[in-house]
């Protein structure tokens, strides 16, 4: 991979030279000392990875972060640094990783590894909008890194305060969107059932009334039952009929 070293510090930036050179299989294209040069280097050449610095002097590296995901082709960033109160700001910027100095070359390692399947300038293509203008995949961050869910793995979005729960194959992810936007982008693959929950439609099995009254949507291949609020029954008994149909 392509990789870019920031750092003010050129002590810090020949260590992580030496680490990259170590491991193979990686190309240095350049170093900057500061988040300007970073952006330089990068629309001036192709670069794939970005080792970034968080505390510089004058655009730090969570700012260089911002400006960078704007690039027509965003590299992947991977944040390195002394200090360990930015990770949750690391990770608004949708870092793939973020390493602790000293760096040690086995998390280096496993932080480009990460980067070569799911680098920045991927999520942005695997999330562009295909012909009907609705992504294929949901990205979630989580603490080890950035993950694409493919559309089609998703059995339910369950809304939780400021959260949106996806629900789906391998597990469950917190992503921060609204169901509103959501089911504008994806109305035709999933049906609102209740305020708090969007269900796929093709995972839709049935529904059944419950001991407390309320009346429950039976998913394909899941264990759990969504409560369907009366406003939204009709249309999920219609679905139902019309797939039974």
């Amino acid at each position: 991979m392509k990789i870019l070293i920031v750092d003010d510090e050129a002590p810090a930036r020949a260590r992580l030279r030496s680490l990259v050179d170590e491991l193979g299989g990686h190309e240095i294209v350049a170093e900057a000392a500061s988040g300007q040069q970073a952006l330089d280097a990068c629309q001036a050449q192709d670069v794939e990875v970005v080792l970034l610095d968080i505390r510089m002097p004058g655009m730090d590296g969570l700012t260089s972060a911002a400006r960078l995901s704007q690039l027509e082709q965003p590299p992947a960033i991977i944040f390195v640094t002394a200090y360990g109160d930015y990770a949750l700001e690391a990770f608004d910027t949708a870092a793939i990783d973020y390493l602790l100095k000293p760096v040690r070359q086995q998390r280096l390692a496993k932080a480009l590894d990460r980067a070569r399947r799911l680098n920045r300038a991927q999520l942005e293509a695997l999330q562009a909008e295909d012909g009907d203008g609705a992504r294929e995949h949901i990205l979630c961050n989580r603490p080890a890194g950035a993950e694409l869910v493919p559309i089609a793995d998703i059995a339910y979005f369950l809304a939780d305060q400021k959260y949106v729960a996806v629900h789906h194959r391998a597990g469950e992810d917190l992503i921060e969107e609204s169901l509103r936007s959501l089911v504008s982008e994806f109305g035709d693959r999933f049906v609102r059932i209740h305020r708090r929950a969007l269900v796929a439609r093709d995972r839709l099995a049935g529904v059944e009334k419950g001991e407390d009254g309320r009346v429950y949507a039976r998913l394909h291949g899941r264990d759990e039952r969504l409560e369907i609020s009366r406003r939204h029954l009709p249309q999920v008994r219609r679905l139902l009929k019309s797939a039974s149909a």
